[in-house]
């Protein structure tokens, strides 16, 4: 039997993870740590379908948003 882990997946443990720890206790290189691991695996989960997805709910929010700022 062979176990395979999608990279994207074990990234989002990870951040999973790191958000769970108590802010108090981080320091600017476990900050820094945790906002290259989540740049990575943004950048892993970009071209993906599901990427795709969350760009354009994040992008139809965003417009959502806007058009209730400019209506009067």
């Amino acid at each position: 039997m062979v176990l395979t882990i999608d990279l994207a997946v074990l990234l989002a443990i990870i951040i999973f993870l790191l958000w769970r720890r108590r802010p108090l206790a981080r320091t600017r290189l476990n900050t820094g740590m945790t906002m290259a691991v989540v740049l990575v695996f943004g950048v892993i989960i970009a071209p993906t379908a599901f990427g795709h997805e969350i760009v354009d709910a994040v992008s139809e929010v965003s417009q959502g948003i806007s058009n209730v700022s400019t209506s009067p």
